[in-house]
């Protein structure tokens, strides 16, 4: 299951999110339409298949609890952690708090990326690239496993 892409999206005055027509059958066939909303750290939502976000929580339960830097995120990520499912029109509803963590009031922006999409305020979204755009016209450098990467 790859997800790729991006899409413009309202929220309805309810806070449901439409998830895009072109993934639908794909989240029926791979998760019966359950998915997991959470937090990420870049202030943007991220929404996983259940089966994929099971895999990656025990993942993270299983980080030293003693390490502090686990420990936050631990409690970022699964403390964040929200069930939704598909209903019939193919909309999920982003509860309250996580449209707060994000700053997300009406327009989004979901990104496909792979196992996952993200979801964004679409304002933030946009500064965020022209950030990323201005740091790599500046000749910031990638990191070394960056570096043998060829697009």
């Amino acid at each position: 299951m790859l997800f790729r892409g991006v899409s413009y999206i309202n929220l309805d005055a309810k806070g449901r999110l439409g998830i895009p027509t072109r993934y639908r059958a794909q989240l029926d066939e791979s998760c019966q339409g359950q998915l997991v909303i959470t937090v990420d750290t870049d202030r943007c939502l991220l929404i996983y298949p259940l089966g994929e976000w099971e895999s990656i929580e025990r993942r993270l339960a299983a980080l030293p609890n003693l390490n502090r830097q686990a420990r936050r995120l631990q409690r970022l990520l699964i403390g964040h952690a929200t069930e939704c499912a598909l209903d019939g029109n193919g909309r999920i509803l982003l509860p309250p708090p996580l449209r707060e963590f994000a700053g997300i009031e009406r327009r989004t922006v979901m990104i496909g990326q792979g196992n996952k999409f993200e979801l964004w305020d679409e304002q933030t979204w946009n500064e965020c690239c022209e950030s990323w755009l201005a740091d790599a016209a500046e000749g910031e450098s990638l990191s070394s496993e960056l570096d043998t990467l060829s697009l």
